[in-house]
């Protein structure tokens, strides 16, 4: 009896050992800024990967991130370490750097305690790395703040430390120097982890709750969620309970993220770790939601995040119709992975049967796309990007629209009013006059201005969402060389006077190609649409005549010409009247061929509005 006591007694401690020694924290930056290759040295350091399994950006192994060079999702790996003759377990979620992928960001900073601020030294503190750093410290994260690749020729250390701590107000002592690529300052960085970041609060005996912050889809073993415990215990085969579902499940396997997914038999609170339960359905797991026991469940769930708001819409469609169903099952596989895409059903009258998709942003949609071809297989058409608008009717009620052809009927409509953000460009003094040009050219309002330091500068405007969906990114960057930076939020509705431009072709409408532009924009948004469509759509037996319009008023048209036969070469000489005789027919034939023809249009076409300059 006394033994068992004994060994009660010693638990909590033990539990307590445990949860001192465990540091959870992600990797905050700009995109670009070496926070991957600066894990991969935290990775090598800890001897968390053999030097043979050794890779440039080992935690991208999406194939798509290697190649562009980016981080898409969030990774999460657990590494060992000793410091000061002690031994720690630390768990690093990268995160990205892209403002698209913001919200990844946001659920890893919610499952961690500290965050690695990393500032390129040759690029100094940029947008996305300020946005990034307020969600940090919003949540009550520790910030270590790190200068990367001082190896670089181009290195301004002593200049980015004043940056930082300008922005921080911290000592200059606490930032720490270091290259991702030499393997300079990261014991340092290991050590600092260790020292400032603080061991997760909870208690191990406590009801469990547990957060979810991720999770996968695997053909062979089912959904398995991604979490971190905040309180009590979970073992092997318990049986838990999901709250925002209300589904109950076996534990087959809990373990924690190393390079592979490695079993555990228990996990305590402060841990991150997974857990697969042979779940099938996708509805059935949400990012956010906590894990409990259902013998002894906890009084509440955790605060998840907040529901994520899709920036950009577009129609997303298989090439064959048959396909539906499987685009379907597809993006709700997806979705799992990536819980900021949202998707509705919808049908078009060009197109078929198709769903309305929300996304972050344009790179975001890019990259979807992609992934469905590669990872499903799945060949889609995505038409015009375009964002949310409130339409209100003459009796005061509003209505979201978030595709042109579910506008209502003009003479219904009251006003409509369109989405405004507030956006925060940081660029050098000497690109200041093209950037302010191209930001006034989209309707934007200039809000402030002010050093950040030295001649670095920050601009604030106002600017209506549907402007800088299309292009705006890509001329942002040209203009300034790559040296400005751009971060956004969204602010409020503001009333416009916008109105519906109508793509004919061979007077159909083709209501994948109908956008929302403002009225000042209509006449040379529409000109420029057709010239481009003449260009893409190729030619047929028959004239094929392209009209931009509004409401019933034509305001351009381009006409491809037919493709067709010489009848009249056989006729040498003889008399003109057997030659009309032979262009009459022929005419016959093309007025019966346009009647019956059809117009394809291809997938160039629909990106094509994308990149009209």
């Amino acid at each position: 009896m006394g033994d068992s006591v004994l060994t009660m007694a010693e638990s909590p401690n033990f539990f307590k050992f445990m949860m001192k020694n465990i540091r959870n924290f992600c990797i905050i930056a700009h995109i670009d800024h070496g926070k991957s290759t600066l894990a991969d040295r935290l990775l090598e350091y800890t001897d968390t990967i053999a030097q043979k399994d050794m890779e440039a950006q080992v935690l991208d192994d999406m194939d798509l991130e290697r190649e562009r060079g980016i981080t898409i999702k969030s990774h999460a790996i657990q590494m060992e370490t000793t410091v000061d003759g002690e031994k720690y377990i630390l768990n690093l979620i990268d995160t990205p750097g892209h403002v698209d992928f913001s919200y990844e960001v946001s659920r890893s900073i919610a499952a961690c305690e500290g965050a690695l601020l990393i500032v390129d030294a040759s690029q100094g503190i940029q947008a996305q790395t300020i946005s990034n750093l307020y969600m940090a410290i919003d949540n009550d994260l520790e910030i270590i703040p790190v200068i990367n690749k001082v190896d670089l020729d181009s290195a301004k250390p002593d200049e980015v430390e004043d940056q930082i701590v300008d922005l921080l107000g911290c000592d200059r002592a606490d930032i720490i120097r270091a290259s991702g690529k030499t393997g300079v300052g990261i014991p340092e960085i290991i050590k600092a982890i260790v020292d400032r970041i603080p061991a997760p609060k909870g208690d191990p005996e406590a009801p469990l709750q547990a957060l979810i912050f991720d999770s996968v889809f695997n053909p062979f073993r089912g959904i398995i969620a991604y979490f971190k415990i905040v309180n009590g215990t979970i073992r092997k085969n318990d049986f838990v309970k999901f709250v925002a579902t209300g589904k109950e499940y076996h534990a087959d396997e809990i373990g924690v993220l190393k390079l592979e997914m490695s079993p555990r038999e228990e996990l305590s609170a402060g841990n991150v770790g997974y857990i697969i339960s042979g779940i099938k359905t996708s509805k059935e797991v949400k990012v956010g939601d906590t894990i409990t026991h259902v013998e002894n469940p906890c009084k509440e769930a955790i605060d998840g995040f907040e529901e994520v708001k899709p920036m950009v819409f577009a129609g997303v469609y298989p090439i064959e119709t048959e396909d539906f169903e499987n685009l379907r099952a597809s993006l709700e596989k997806l979705q799992l992975n990536d819980a900021s895409l949202t998707f509705t059903p919808e049908s078009s009258a060009a197109l078929g049967f198709g769903f309305r998709c929300g996304f972050l942003g344009l790179l975001h949609m890019e990259i979807i796309q992609e992934r469905l071809s590669r990872e499903f297989d799945m060949e889609v058409i995505t038409t015009v990007p375009n964002v949310s608008y409130r339409v209100f009717d003459k009796k005061g009620n509003m209505t979201e629209v978030h595709n042109p052809s579910g506008l209502p009927d003009i003479t219904l409509i009251d006003h409509i009013e369109e989405p405004y953000i507030r956006a925060s460009v940081i660029t050098a003094a000497e690109f200041i006059g093209p950037i302010m040009t191209l930001c006034l050219s989209k309707r934007g309002e200039l809000v402030k201005q002010e050093y950040i330091s030295g001649n670095r500068m920050e601009m604030i405007f106002d600017m209506p969402l549907g402007e800088i969906v299309i292009d705006f990114y890509d001329k942002l960057k040209s203009i300034s060389k790559g040296y400005a930076s751009f971060d956004y939020h969204l602010h409020d509705f503001r009333e416009s006077k916008l109105i519906k431009l109508d793509i004919l072709l061979n007077g159909e409408s083709v209501d994948a190609l109908s956008t929302l532009t403002h009225v000042d924009n209509a006449v040379n948004f529409g000109r420029r649409m057709c010239e481009k469509l003449k260009e893409l759509i190729p030619r047929q037996q028959f004239d094929i005549a392209i009209q931009a319009a509004i409401g019933a008023k034509i305001i351009a048209r381009e006409t491809i010409k037919a493709v067709r036969k010489d009848v009249t070469a056989k006729c040498y000489g003889g008399d003109i009247s057997r030659k009309r005789k032979l262009l009459e027919k022929q005419k016959k034939g093309k007025k019966r061929m346009k009647q019956i023809g059809s117009v394809e249009v291809p997938q160039k076409a629909f990106l094509a509005v994308l990149k009209l300059d």
